[in-house]
């Protein structure tokens, strides 16, 4: 091989290389480290559903792949702890949806094994009781969202037979649930919702083995829907942008920190995104390091962010993660 040829060679493979190291560094550079918390005393499962009140999380109800449960769990934040409390007193279910109001926890819809629910039921953390509310004003159902922003609680979106995009208020002064218009958005069960400086974000979910693409901000004090930017990775409409996006996803769980949000997990998934609603971007944070789940649960405290327990097809989990989004990630910190 004469000197050219080598020198071609050579300079091909160095280029080579060098893209390689580059690619493999970018992955490398992503922020954000997972931290093991306390496991979770109950039996390991899916589909279960949280409120936070205070410094505690809330986590009841899912599905071990045998059992449908009501049982109710309280994690402290501070001292990292589980205490066991007063059981759900509707019928053991999955897929419940959920919010905090006033300071009660809410839970209500999902499946039974056999029934999709549209029943209702109050905690009330200093009492340590269940009360019994007004059914859900919309069809029995699974798989929807439940939230509270300014004050204003909702259920929507969810699997009654068919895909939905409906939306009811609750009023947890009159017990009443009202039927809320203005979401232009596809319908979808499946989705994820969090909340950020009292504006509620919500994306993600399956329609008809469809995973979808459009993501929305909803404003309480106008009760108006405003649709962002889609976290798809296509580039040929009017609300895409990045090619190298990769968010969109079924059964994944969300949390806020400091004026953020973040999207884990989900089918097949460990990857996270991060939101920023002033630019309306995302970027790609540290994958969750346990397995990769679905049907997980995530909630904030005090500005912490939290994901635990889910399901990898029949293998239930029972372990609990703290997300420090501003820290490099440590292998061997767990």
């Amino acid at each position: 091989m004469n000197n050219l040829k080598k020198g071609i060679l050579f300079a091909s493979l160095f280029s080579s290389l060098f893209f390689i190291g580059c690619s493999n560094d970018d992955e490398e550079d992503l922020v954000g480290n997972w931290i093991k918390k306390s496991a979770f005393d109950g039996p390991a499962r899916s589909s279960a559903t949280s409120f936070v009140i205070g410094d505690y999380a809330y986590i009841t109800t899912g599905y071990t792949g045998d059992v449908y449960l009501k049982d109710l769990w309280a994690y402290n934040s501070n001292g990292d702890y589980w205490e066991q409390k007063a059981d759900f007193t509707g019928i053991g279910r999955s897929a419940a949806s959920s919010f905090e109001l006033n300071g009660k926890g809410y839970v209500g819809l999902g499946y039974d094994g056999t029934n999709k629910l549209k029943d209702f039921f109050q905690y009330d953390p200093v009492a340590n009781s269940w009360s019994q509310k007004t059914d859900f004003g919309g069809t029995a159902r699974y798989s929807a969202v439940g939230f509270q922003v300014g004050g204003k609680a909702f259920f929507g979106t969810g699997y009654d037979g068919n895909y939905l995009k409906d939306f009811y208020q609750y009023d947890d002064n009159a017990n009443t649930w009202t039927l809320v218009s203005g979401f232009s958005g596809n319908k979808r069960r499946n989705a994820t919702v969090f909340v950020i400086n009292d504006k509620a974000y919500l994306g993600t979910g399956v329609n008809n083995g469809i995973n979808q693409e459009d993501f929305w901000e909803f404003d309480p004090s106008t009760d108006v829907w405003t649709r962002k930017r889609d976290i798809d990775q296509d580039d040929d409409d009017d609300y895409s942008y990045n090619d190298d996006y990769a968010i969109t996803r079924s059964n994944a769980s969300s949390f806020t920190m400091s004026g953020l949000g973040y999207i884990v997990g989900g089918e097949g998934l460990k990857t996270v995104w991060e939101y920023n609603p002033t630019t309306d971007l995302w970027e790609e944070r540290t994958a969750m390091e346990g397995a990769a789940r679905t049907d997980a649960v995530g909630f904030s405290i005090n500005n912490r962010g939290f994901y635990m327990l889910g399901r990898t097809g029949t293998t239930y989990f029972d372990d609990a993660w703290e997300f420090k989004p501003q820290e490099e990630q440590n292998d061997d910190d767990n």
